[in-house]
């Protein structure tokens, strides 16, 4: 049998007070309404020595707030890269005194409703709808009776929801920077995606933002891309094969590769074609995902930010809930956040 709760009554018995006063002086008014300090004192200890915590529902019936925002994804929560951005949206909840309620729908349009609708009904006092990767979402309708944004996801529709991005383009425009910076002006090929914009083989937001900024970076320095090989899945076996197809054509300088898992089987291929990075090739890579740090040369990637995506999406949210709106322009804002540079082994000038 579970103990029964300490209630405000009991620490009003406890401290030979009413239980209005013992109300005031624990709510911070004890002073403004001339509640004796020895009134006050009493109070305060007998709720100390009880334990008693405010019931937090009760308390947000009076204020109008339940102190909890719903953090609704598909699978964020179980994905061992995505999770930080629950993390981040964590930390920026708890440090403005909010609890996070998690719910994951893994897909299900179904689950995703009903995990709304459950938000909704715990009176949450604002939501995010995340994504694991970024991509194009039908927004439910339901989502709008309580602020809302849009995590690592863009609206198939227009809609008021303000939306929080990694700044993929971007991300692309560096990752064809640091080639340059290197000296790199031919013999560039790109592998996942490309070498135009029309190849991309996939409905990613992701990778059409990463070919467009790498091409305009590229573009502005008066190189072109040498050529590309797509990818049918971003996994490294897939970039092993499509890094052996350039070979058989081709002797590259340096390679782009569209997330970290491409650019170790590429890394693969090159060995097995007895050309060292980077010595013989260079490699560039997006995610940094935890082997781009386990392999060897480690590898140079432009990092998804998604502690700091989880973080950004409290921050937008707040805003939202507390009216910062003073442009109606901003309403469906999207935010992008900057996805850093991280820089180890496997660049270097070309060879000869």
């Amino acid at each position: 049998m579970s103990p029964r709760r300490v209630t405000l009554a009991d620490v009003a018995k406890a401290a030979g007070v009413s239980r209005p006063t013992a109300s005031l002086v624990l709510s911070g008014r004890g002073r403004e309404l001339r509640i004796s300090q020895d009134v006050e004192q009493r109070v305060v200890r007998a709720a100390d020595e009880l334990q008693y915590r405010p019931n937090i529902v009760s308390v947000g019936l009076r204020k109008g707030t339940s102190q909890t925002i719903g953090f609704v994804s598909d699978t964020v929560a179980t994905s061992r890269l995505a999770g930080d951005m629950i993390k981040g949206a964590l930390e920026a909840a708890r440090e403005r005194g909010f609890m996070l309620f998690i719910g994951e729908t893994e897909g299900d349009a179904e689950l995703e409703r009903l995990l709304l609708q459950a938000m909704h009904d715990r009176q949450v006092d604002g939501l995010i709808l995340a994504s694991m990767f970024t991509r194009t979402i039908k927004v439910p309708k339901s989502i709008t009776a309580a602020s809302a944004v849009l995590l690592n996801a863009l609206p198939e529709q227009p809609t008021p929801l303000p939306s929080v991005l990694p700044d993929e383009v971007e991300a692309g425009r560096r990752a064809a920077r640091v080639l340059l910076d290197a000296g790199h002006r031919e013999g560039i090929y790109l592998i996942g995606e490309g070498p135009r914009v029309r190849d991309v083989t996939r409905e990613s937001v992701a990778a059409v933002e990463r070919l467009v900024g790498i091409r305009e970076a590229l573009g502005e320095a008066g190189v072109k891309v040498a050529g590309g090989r797509t990818c049918p899945d971003w996994q490294p076996e897939h970039g092993l094969a499509a890094t052996r197809d350039l070979l058989r054509t081709a002797r590259p300088r340096a390679l782009i590769c569209f997330n970290d898992r491409i650019a170790m089987g590429a890394y693969q291929a090159l060995d097995d074609a007895g050309l060292g990075v980077p010595g013989d090739v260079s490699v560039v890579s997006f995610d940094d995902h935890p082997i781009a740090s386990w392999i060897r040369p480690g590898l140079t990637t432009v990092a998804l930010p998604h502690y700091e995506l989880g973080r950004k999406a409290v921050d937008v949210l707040f805003a939202q809930m507390n009216g910062d709106h003073p442009d109606p322009d901003r309403l469906g804002e999207v935010h992008r956040v900057p996805m850093p540079l991280r820089t180890r082994g496997s660049i270097a000038p070309p060879a000869g």
